[in-house]
Protein backbone atom coordinates (compact mmCIF):
# COMPACT_ATOMS: atom_id res chain seq x y z
CA UNK A 1 0.00 0.00 0.00
CA UNK A 2 1.55 3.34 -1.00
CA UNK A 3 1.55 6.34 1.50
CA UNK A 4 -2.19 7.05 1.48
CA UNK A 5 -5.61 5.47 -0.13
CA UNK A 6 -9.22 6.70 -0.60
CA UNK A 7 -12.12 4.21 0.99
CA UNK A 8 -15.72 5.07 2.08
CA UNK A 9 -15.78 7.48 5.18
CA UNK A 10 -19.30 5.91 6.13
CA UNK A 11 -20.19 9.84 6.93
CA UNK A 12 -18.41 11.96 4.07
CA UNK A 13 -18.26 9.55 1.18
CA UNK A 14 -14.90 8.79 0.18
CA UNK A 15 -11.77 10.15 1.86
CA UNK A 16 -8.20 10.10 2.07
CA UNK A 17 -6.26 7.51 4.61
CA UNK A 18 -2.87 7.01 5.15
CA UNK A 19 -0.99 3.99 4.35
CA UNK A 20 1.55 4.28 6.26
CA UNK A 21 2.30 6.17 9.79
CA UNK A 22 3.32 9.65 8.61
CA UNK A 23 5.30 12.12 10.70
CA UNK A 24 3.91 15.52 11.93
CA UNK A 25 6.06 18.07 9.48
CA UNK A 26 5.39 15.01 6.34
CA UNK A 27 4.89 15.44 2.84
CA UNK A 28 1.52 13.61 2.02
CA UNK A 29 0.23 14.88 -1.46
CA UNK A 30 1.55 17.32 -4.21
CA UNK A 31 -1.46 17.74 -5.95
CA UNK A 32 -1.40 19.48 -9.62
CA UNK A 33 -4.01 22.10 -9.88
CA UNK A 34 -5.81 23.71 -13.21
CA UNK A 35 -6.60 27.51 -12.67
CA UNK A 36 -9.59 29.06 -13.49
CA UNK A 37 -9.74 32.75 -14.35
CA UNK A 38 -12.48 34.37 -11.53
CA UNK A 39 -15.16 34.73 -14.86
CA UNK A 40 -15.30 31.52 -15.37
CA UNK A 41 -16.68 30.84 -11.38
CA UNK A 42 -20.03 31.43 -12.68
CA UNK A 43 -19.64 27.99 -14.88
CA UNK A 44 -17.80 26.62 -12.26
CA UNK A 45 -20.62 26.72 -9.60
CA UNK A 46 -23.08 24.67 -11.81
CA UNK A 47 -20.90 21.83 -11.85
CA UNK A 48 -19.94 19.12 -9.19
CA UNK A 49 -16.47 20.81 -9.77
CA UNK A 50 -18.04 23.49 -7.18
CA UNK A 51 -16.89 21.48 -4.08
CA UNK A 52 -13.64 20.53 -5.26
CA UNK A 53 -12.60 24.14 -5.81
CA UNK A 54 -9.83 26.40 -3.69
CA UNK A 55 -9.44 30.08 -3.62
CA UNK A 56 -5.95 30.83 -5.29
CA UNK A 57 -3.99 33.71 -6.64
CA UNK A 58 -3.27 36.96 -5.45
CA UNK A 59 -6.12 38.02 -3.51
CA UNK A 60 -7.57 34.47 -3.99
CA UNK A 61 -9.50 36.19 -7.08
CA UNK A 62 -8.71 32.89 -9.14
CA UNK A 63 -9.90 29.49 -8.97
CA UNK A 64 -7.88 26.42 -8.78
CA UNK A 65 -9.17 22.75 -9.42
CA UNK A 66 -6.59 20.07 -7.29
CA UNK A 67 -6.27 16.99 -9.29
CA UNK A 68 -4.57 13.71 -7.89
CA UNK A 69 -5.59 13.37 -4.40
CA UNK A 70 -6.12 16.95 -3.39
CA UNK A 71 -9.79 17.24 -3.78
CA UNK A 72 -10.92 14.14 -1.87
CA UNK A 73 -9.64 15.70 1.39
CA UNK A 74 -12.52 16.04 3.41
CA UNK A 75 -13.02 18.86 6.11
CA UNK A 76 -12.61 19.18 9.87
CA UNK A 77 -12.24 22.07 12.40
CA UNK A 78 -9.75 19.65 14.08
CA UNK A 79 -7.52 19.07 11.12
CA UNK A 80 -4.38 16.37 11.07
CA UNK A 81 -3.19 17.70 7.97
CA UNK A 82 -2.41 21.58 6.48
CA UNK A 83 -2.36 22.54 2.78
CA UNK A 84 0.08 24.91 1.25
CA UNK A 85 -0.20 27.04 -2.15
CA UNK A 86 2.53 26.17 -3.85
CA UNK A 87 2.09 28.90 -6.83
CA UNK A 88 5.81 28.47 -8.16
CA UNK A 89 4.65 24.84 -8.72
CA UNK A 90 1.29 25.12 -9.66
CA UNK A 91 0.39 22.45 -6.92
CA UNK A 92 -1.62 22.97 -3.75
CA UNK A 93 0.50 20.64 -0.85
CA UNK A 94 -0.61 18.51 1.89
CA UNK A 95 1.71 18.41 5.16
CA UNK A 96 0.99 16.15 8.26
CA UNK A 97 -0.15 18.89 10.98
CA UNK A 98 0.59 15.99 13.42
CA UNK A 99 1.68 12.32 13.34
CA UNK A 100 -0.77 10.43 11.72
CA UNK A 101 -1.60 7.21 12.36
CA UNK A 102 -1.83 4.03 9.66
CA UNK A 103 -5.68 3.57 8.13
CA UNK A 104 -6.56 6.87 9.89
CA UNK A 105 -8.53 9.37 7.92
CA UNK A 106 -6.59 12.64 7.35
CA UNK A 107 -8.69 16.21 6.82
CA UNK A 108 -7.51 19.62 6.41
CA UNK A 109 -10.29 22.60 7.77
CA UNK A 110 -11.42 24.39 4.21
CA UNK A 111 -11.12 27.39 5.80
CA UNK A 112 -7.26 27.04 5.20
CA UNK A 113 -6.35 28.12 9.24
CA UNK A 114 -6.65 25.35 10.89
CA UNK A 115 -8.00 26.92 13.76
CA UNK A 116 -10.73 28.81 11.59
CA UNK A 117 -13.93 27.74 13.33
CA UNK A 118 -15.93 29.92 10.18
CA UNK A 119 -19.22 28.25 8.59
CA UNK A 120 -19.10 26.69 5.72
CA UNK A 121 -21.31 26.08 2.91
CA UNK A 122 -22.35 22.71 4.23
CA UNK A 123 -23.25 21.32 7.61
CA UNK A 124 -20.33 19.87 9.04
CA UNK A 125 -20.03 16.78 10.76
CA UNK A 126 -17.14 16.64 13.38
Amino acid sequence: MGLIYIKNTEKYGNGVYAGRDIKTGELIEVSPILVSDKTEWKYLRKTVLVDYCFSWGKNYKHTAIALGYGALFNHSYTPNALFDYNEDNLSIDFYARNDIKKDEEITINYNGDPDDRSALWFDVID
